[in-house]
């Protein structure tokens, strides 16, 4: 794949929690040079900078980002027509820049998909869009969430190894190691229950659009993982 069909590239990496999305789209980031989008940082950096009463008006309809801010707290997706307001506004920015992207966290709702893809569309062209389903049962959704760390500083996720069960720093920039406030065993059983009545849809939506889904094995390991991403990428 050379430089020119990177820029055009959309990876869309849907999967329930714990699925490894974020470390498969830095895999693909680093590979095709894409821009990884991850909207729980992207948007959740937006919510959490935000004063005090701040909202953003959307189709007449106010939209407290304190509520938000409440609602992924408690596992459950954000409002969509919220998410969707600055979802298209940094997709339209990164076209203009000519960067390909690997999405991971967008669309998670079939609101958000039947907004978020003709845009895609739009921008970058059907044939340049390509998703990859990472499947995980839940027994193992809720045992990777409840052992994930990540840390303090800059977020880097890291993954829950024998090598790493008993690290207290970050070995990338040393800040300490602490378990995401909404990965605890309750609160991902509501991100999991999410997935499945919202999320879930979005599958049947692609496939009516034209859009093939690949289905991979997430109970691998994470280079096996990488090795089929690749391999559905192509076949895509």
């Amino acid at each position: 794949m050379n430089s020119k069909q990177n820029k055009k590239l959309v990876v869309i990496i849907l999967g329930p929690p714990g699925a490894g999305k974020g470390t498969q789209a830095s895999l693909l980031t680093e590979k095709f040079d894409l821009y990884h989008w991850e909207t729980s940082k992207i948007v959740g950096r937006v919510i959490e900078n935000a004063r005090k009463g701040e909202y953003v008006t959307i189709e007449g309809k106010r939209y407290y980002f304190e509520k938000e801010k409440k609602l992924r707290k408690e596992g459950k997706l954000w409002d969509p027509p919220f998410l969707v307001y600055f979802v298209k506004k940094k997709l339209k920015d990164l076209a203009k820049e000519g960067k390909g992207i690997v999405l991971i966290g967008s669309p998670r709702t079939l609101y958000e998909a039947e907004r978020i893809t003709p845009f895609l569309k739009k921008l970058y062209g059907s044939k340049n869009i390509k998703v990859i389903l990472i499947r995980l049962s839940e027994k193992e959704s809720i045992w990777r969430n409840s052992h994930r760390r990540e840390c303090e500083l800059i977020r880097h996720p890291i993954l829950y190894t024998r090598e790493t069960a008993k690290l207290t720093e970050c070995p990338l920039d040393g800040s300490k190691l602490v378990i995401r406030k909404d990965d605890s065993p309750e609160t991902i059983k509501v991100r999991l229950k999410e997935y499945k009545e919202r999320t879930c849809p979005i599958i049947n939506y692609f496939k009516k659009k034209g859009l093939k889904v690949k289905k991979i094995n997430g109970e691998q390991s994470v280079e096996k993982v990488f090795k089929d991403t690749l391999k559905a990428i192509k076949q895509l």
